[in-house]
């Protein structure tokens, strides 16, 4: 048995499918660079079929990743394979995922396929692939509510065609441990060529199982795991990472494999994911959220003191806690502001976003004496998002608060080059920027989510601000951040609405 676990990442694709979560084609490869220096074996990067956006991203990734292999997801049919080996083409290891549904409710009501046209539809599927690629995987989609003597014959028949990693994702959320480590053990044995293909687990958390599934899946002989940064994906999410890889070190007793995972860069993982996403991680998530090494208790306090082992099973070090740098401050030059977002992995696509970046950078260093890591990378993202293709951007803010007194803002934005401003009243410094807003851009947006963060510790941390707005169905995250938390929360609220104006339509496929 195979002693090295594959962690396979599929926080570009399935994380994306949160909803309000879509990225950039830069964002996607910003994350795709950390998840090279986190030395994430596969990098599931996206569904290329699903629209323009998503192809060029795939591709924009697969240009740039070097260290990792690429991966785009394709349903069983010719043009989906097609697109991805277009877009990972220029990939230095590439892959070719292909799916298509087993289970007898997903072939009878969504594809209206008898098994045996299933069967067919996928062994094509993969010979198509591998025209393309040697390396190929096949996922059966609900494999969990699949009859098991139909997975045999078709995981056996695509084995036969070409597949060398065979996926059993818990597309719904519905397995419990000791049942699918018992599936997996049972198709491993009896499945004759099953000695061919790794078998893999992509499992989703409806029920808060997706990581002891996927631990139960390692036991019984799976040897790669699919999963995502801070457990995003839709619906409940999908198995968190940063939980398989820690429980696999820690545990080293249970578990006689390992993964070739950078833990140092965990952390920094998680927190560019939050930002780019713009969905926080809960203080007490397990070993990225803030809480996860802090002791309250006063007899955990004086455990920890006289020995740390009483109380921590793990260093906060080794996933990249306490690594928030001080690089920079007010005197730092453009050269050093370069070469530091440089060793974070972040390049900017010219001089001038470069220029604009350093200019916000002084002005932030005007406020706020101590600079990290984590506000350089609040601080680029607006560059990386290409501000000068937005509609709104803020110019201008004037909020009043007083006790006893209404609130009320004054704000000029810029409007696709023209300014326009507008003032209101609220019950909030906050609420009256927006309501100032939407006198002027008449959105018809709904507010989901308002959240804010501190992006460092102290009173003069820059806060980070998520809004979340639906429109006909479609839902999107803004992103902000500033010292002023009023000023970035207008910033979000405008991040959300460029985003809402420039949606397109994109297919997401379940797995």
């Amino acid at each position: 048995m195979n002693p090295n676990l594959i962690i396979f990442d599929t926080t570009l694709r399935d994380g994306e499918q949160s909803p309000g979560a879509s990225m950039t084609r830069e964002e996607k490869v910003r994350i795709g660079k950390q998840l090279e220096r986190l030395k994430v074996d596969v990098i599931e990067a996206g569904f290329p079929a699903a629209s323009p956006g998503d192809f060029e991203s795939v591709r924009a990734v697969a240009t740039t990743v070097r260290d990792s292999t690429v991966c785009g997801l394709a349903r069983a049919q010719e043009s989906d394979i097609r697109k991805v080996a277009e877009a990972i083409a220029s990939a230095a290891s590439g892959r070719i995922h292909t799916f298509i549904a087993t289970s007898p409710i997903h072939m009878e009501k969504k594809l209206r396929m008898t098994p045996d046209q299933v069967m067919e539809t996928a062994t094509r599927a993969v010979k198509l692939a591998r025209s393309f690629t040697d390396d190929v995987e096949f996922s059966c989609e609900d494999a969990v509510r699949s009859d098991p003597d139909f997975l045999c014959r078709i995981i056996e028949t695509v084995i036969q065609a070409g597949a060398r990693t065979i996926n059993i994702p818990d597309t719904v959320g519905y397995a419990i441990p000791y049942q699918y480590g018992a599936l997996i053990e049972s198709l491993i044995q009896r499945i004759p060529n099953a000695h061919k293909a790794v078998f893999s687990v992509h499992c989703h958390n409806d029920l808060g199982l997706a990581v002891s599934n996927s631990l139960a899946a390692v036991l019984a002989g799976a040897r790669q795991v699919e999963c995502t940064i801070n457990g995003l994906g839709e619906r409940a999410g999908n198995a968190a990472l940063e939980e398989i890889v820690m429980a696999l070190k820690t545990r080293r007793d249970v578990f006689s494999v390992d993964t070739r995972i950078d833990t140092a860069q965990i952390v920094p993982a998680s927190r560019l994911v939050s930002t780019i996403t713009g969905f926080p991680v809960q203080p007490n998530k397990a070993i990225v959220g803030a809480n996860a090494f802090a002791h309250e208790s006063g007899i955990h306090q004086d455990g920890v003191l006289k020995h740390r082992e009483t109380y921590e099973i793990m260093r906060a070090e080794d996933v990249g806690w306490n690594a928030s740098k001080l690089v920079l401050g007010k005197h730092s030059g453009r050269s050093a502001f370069r070469a530091r977002l440089s060793e974070l992995g972040i390049e900017l696509e010219s001089e001038a976003h470069l220029n604009a970046a350093f200019q916000r950078f002084k002005e932030l260093a005007d406020k706020k004496h101590d600079i990290f890591d984590e506000d350089l990378h609040a601080l680029v993202s607006e560059e990386v998002t290409e501000p000068h293709k937005e509609k709104y951007s803020l110019l201008s803010l004037t909020a009043y608060s007083e006790t006893g007194e209404i609130p009320h803002a004054y704000l000029v934005l810029s409007c696709e080059g023209h300014e326009m401003e507008s003032e209101a009243q609220g019950s909030g410094p906050v609420d009256a920027a927006f309501k100032a807003v939407e006198r002027l851009v008449f959105s018809g947006s709904e507010l989901l989510l308002y959240s804010v963060n501190n992006i460092t510790s102290g009173t003069e941390s820059q806060g980070e601000v998520t809004v979340r707005l639906s429109r006909n169905g479609r839902i999107v995250n803004g992103l902000g951040a500033d010292t002023d938390i009023v000023v970035a929360s207008v910033k979000a609220y405008l991040n959300a609405l460029n985003k809402l104006g420039a949606g397109t339509e994109r297919m997401n496929p379940q797995m």
